[in-house]
């Protein structure tokens, strides 16, 4: 059997090996409330540490209590949550953090050791737990870095209320939050003044999910609620710009050294804010008109509020946080190095090495007669859009350096408004382009994908995890969110 093919069957077998064991039943070894165990998360490109920081009883439990093991195999790490005493495992869960996507930058490479704040949430165990955190290795395998015993009756478990200044906003009810996806939109950079367009901006965003499928046939399957603790300032942090803010969880662009990547390194105050409603996925909603946002898997999702790509921000980004999808596009410039190691399968669902064609994991989906993998018009589509991120880079240096020299206002705005007229002109050629495509609306291995121009194929010419617009989710990746949706929801 060939290397690649071992690796390939390894990520078939794994979840399987998590789901071996007799069934466990929630109320033998659980109560109905959530642990949170917050941690940090330290290290560089090639050592990787935690250390618990505090433990907090959080209220009621929010997640399955049916499905217990990650039926999954997605995210760069897992925590596992077994009997102290017997080694029985009791609770498991894939994520990706922003720990593991420092390790992939420059500074880490280096050398430069860096601590992130990070939480896993449990239910409440009845009797002592062991916790493990293990990472993949660049052949995708599990590997333990951490593991400490947990006593639920430890005294020093946090059992605080919630802060008293935290609004609520209960903007879908479906049912039992056991049964449904809970999902919180925080609110970030709005101020007690900003309250009549919080409200605005909470029921604009949830109804972004009745637009688009699988989540416009299954809103039935979401809890969905507002949290917010006013900030002293409207927007967030712009480093690169030079403008700091005071706001209720630190949101900030430049994260990673990206200038259009919106991510927060004040998990803490994230949770506390959080914490006032039960949750299975969260969401940051940044009161901004700037392009920004993020997505980690069972991590955070973060989006800006009033830019013109606002319905795709959040809904992309959503997709990376809520189902694991990877990103599909391959042109712009990101902050990581070498994301997804050659020759190794990504866990992502609608990302592929295609190691060998016959075992391409969404063979089930594919057009019939389209071959695998897919020749498109990729030579053209990449003369386009590499000489439209040249003048991006170019528009967003310019702007950057007007504002950090205090230019005067109306220079910003017309270099401003000049970006997005280009931004604007390029969504639309690249839509005709694709569009236009031999096949358009197939299923196929399309090379190009998760910031490689080589060597990864994603499932479709166009979809929503890869280029910008109002436009569906492919097929593959709307049967992934769709099994997520499934996997909270039964």
């Amino acid at each position: 059997m060939s290397r690649r093919l071992r690796l390939v069957l390894a990520l078939i077998i794994m979840p399987g090996a998590l789901l071996a064991q007799a069934p466990v039943r929630f109320a033998d070894r659980f109560v109905d409330r959530t642990m949170r165990v917050d941690y940090y998360h330290a290290g560089n490109a090639v050592e990787e540490t935690a250390t618990i920081d505090r433990i907090y009883d959080q209220g009621p439990w929010a997640g399955s209590r049916t499905v217990l093991l990650d039926p999954f195999n997605y995210g760069r790490y897992r925590f596992l949550v077994t009997d102290a005493a017997t080694g029985t495992l009791l609770f498991s869960k894939g994520f990706d953090s922003y720990f593991g996507e420092y390790k992939t930058s420059g500074p880490a490479l280096g050398g430069v050791r860096r601590t992130y704040h990070e939480s896993a949430l449990l239910p409440f165990p009845k009797k002592k737990v062991k916790l493990t955190i293990e990472r993949r290795d660049r052949e995708n395998r599990f590997h333990p870095f951490f593991s400490q015993e947990i006593d639920p009756a430890d005294p020093n478990i946090s059992r605080e209320r919630p802060a008293s200044d935290v609004r609520v906003f209960e903007l879908r009810r479906s049912g039992d939050p056991h049964l449904k996806v809970d999902l919180a939109f925080v609110a970030e950079g709005y101020t007690a003044g900003d309250e009549a367009k919080l409200r605005v901006d909470l029921n604009r965003f949830t109804g972004l999910l009745s637009k688009l499928e699988p989540y416009r046939s299954h809103l039935d399957a979401f809890n969905l609620y507002g949290v917010w603790r006013p900030s002293a300032e409207s927007g967030c942090d712009e480093p690169g710009y030079g403008l700091f803010k005071s706001t209720a969880v630190g949101a900030t662009f430049d994260s990673l050294g990206s200038e259009r990547y919106v991510l927060t390194e004040e998990n803490r105050a994230l949770r506390d804010i959080a914490s006032r409603v039960p949750y299975d996925a969260l969401v940051i909603m940044i009161n901004h008109k700037r392009y920004g946002g993020g997505g980690i898997y069972n991590f955070l999702c973060t989006f800006t509020t009033d830019n013109q790509w606002h319905e795709y921000l959040f809904l992309h980004e959503f997709g990376h946080s809520f189902a694991g999808l990877g990103d599909e596009y391959y042109t712009s410039e990101v902050a990581y190095n070498d994301f997804y190691p050659r020759g190794v399968e990504p866990a992502d669902p609608n990302l592929t090495a295609l190691l060998d064609p016959r075992t391409l994991k969404w063979r089930d989906l594919v057009t019939g007669g389209t071959p695998v993998p897919t020749p498109w018009e990729k030579a053209a589509y990449d003369k386009m859009d590499e000489a439209y991120q040249k003048v991006r880079r170019e528009m967003n240096a310019r702007i950057a350096k007007l504002k950090r020299e205090g230019a005067p206002a109306a220079d910003i705005a017309t270099a401003e408004e000049e970006s997005e007229r280009l931004s604007r002109e390029n969504g639309r050629q690249v839509d005709a382009f694709l569009g236009a495509s031999k096949f358009r609306g197939q299923v196929g291995a399309f090379e190009g994908a998760g910031y490689s121009s080589e060597g990864l194929f994603r499932p479709a010419v166009d979809c929503l995890m890869f280029t910008r617009g109002t436009k569906p989710l492919c097929r593959v990746c709307e049967a992934a969110v769709l099994k997520m949706i499934q996997a909270y929801s039964r």
